[in-house]
């Protein structure tokens, strides 16, 4: 039996609990029997696998007290591994118990030094394949999927709708629960007041996912990720991205993908959504046939595999 932890639950609407519920359903259909939580729980376990180093330390560490034979897994999200994993408070102790590091996209093994990085691997988040919905007549819609936290950015794209031409038609669709109230409040009183922003809140994950699929664009301004749910969403469903030039999203997208912009950047992000929508033929072509490359990536078979072979290579086996 695996135990699986996660700072939030797997019926959560939060990264966290859409990565933790994916992958009790990948360890289920490899023959595990999973037990999650958010904390450690007691019992009989043949592996720990524990998603947030900073916030998963108590049960690591209380695993390796109960079943000190027994090997963890410990998958290192964007606020433990930027700005560094010193300054965002991840005990040294937590990253020594674990016997396999995961990172959720390539560049994220530039974070850890000689020896964590050979313990470590690359599970990049998966997405069954969806079929794009017919977009919207009246407007270029843009879908923005983040929850309202600074780390976020959720407000740059709202600046940068209001630096759009005037005959313009992109509006920007965020979906995402308020997490901090001040920015919350923000983002509530651009809603009413910017006809080019319209936040919906906290949708059901079937519903967001329906925005993404009618969306011209999906738009990433996050100031750090680990490597985003939301990218691997998109490129399921053959939805183009504009995306921070940060390293969570440079290690998914590759350093010569062309929808960047700076992080914080909303005059930059004008200008690429600008393009996006008015260069249909150049740079939105481009855009859409880059991101068409990348989606067999997230194909869900291929982050199963590296569950398989992490297992395996950790010797804990299928319970007959």
């Amino acid at each position: 039996m695996i135990l699986l932890v996660s700072p939030a639950p797997p019926t959560s609407a939060l990264g966290n609990g859409v990565t933790a519920q994916r992958w009790a359903r990948i360890l289920r259909e490899l023959g595990h029997q999973v037990v999650t939580d958010e904390r450690y729980v007691p019992g009989t376990y043949s592996a720990l696998v524990a998603l947030h180093a900073a916030k998963s330390a108590a049960a690591v560490q209380a695993f390796r007290a109960a079943h000190p034979h027994a090997p963890i897994v410990l998958a290192l999200t964007g606020t433990d591994l930027y700005p560094d994993l010193a300054s965002t408070g991840v005990n040294p102790a937590v990253l020594g118990a674990a016997d396999r590091i995961v990172v959720l996209q390539p560049a994220g093994l530039d974070q850890l030094d000689d020896e964590l990085r050979a313990r470590a691997t690359v599970i990049i988040q998966s997405v069954p394949s969806m079929a794009r919905s017919a977009p919207r007549r009246d407007a270029f819609e843009v879908a923005l999927l983040a929850h309202i936290r600074p780390v976020k950015d959720p407000m740059l794209a709202a600046e940068a709708t209001r630096l759009l031409p005037a005959d313009s038609r992109v509006v920007v669709t965020h979906v995402g629960a308020g997490l901090d109230e001040e920015l919350t409040e923000c983002c509530r009183a651009e809603s009413a007041a910017n006809t080019r922003y319209d936040w919906l809140g906290e949708l059901p994950r079937d519903a967001a996912l329906g925005v993404i699929a009618r969306s011209r664009l999906l738009v990433l301004p996050s100031r750090h990720e680990g490597g985003a749910n939301v990218v691997s969403e998109a490129l399921a469903a053959g939805v183009p991205v504009l995306a921070s030039s940060i390293p969570g999203s440079v290690g998914l997208l590759g350093e010569d993908y062309p929808g960047y912009f700076a992080a914080g950047d909303a005059v930059g992000l004008a200008d690429a959504l600008h393009a996006a929508e008015s260069d249909r033929d150049g740079y939105y072509a481009e855009l859409t046939a880059r991101c068409d490359r990348l989606r067999p990536m997230v194909d869900p078979q291929r982050e199963r595999a590296a569950w398989s072979h992490l297992l395996a290579d950790l010797s804990v086996a299928v319970p007959v």
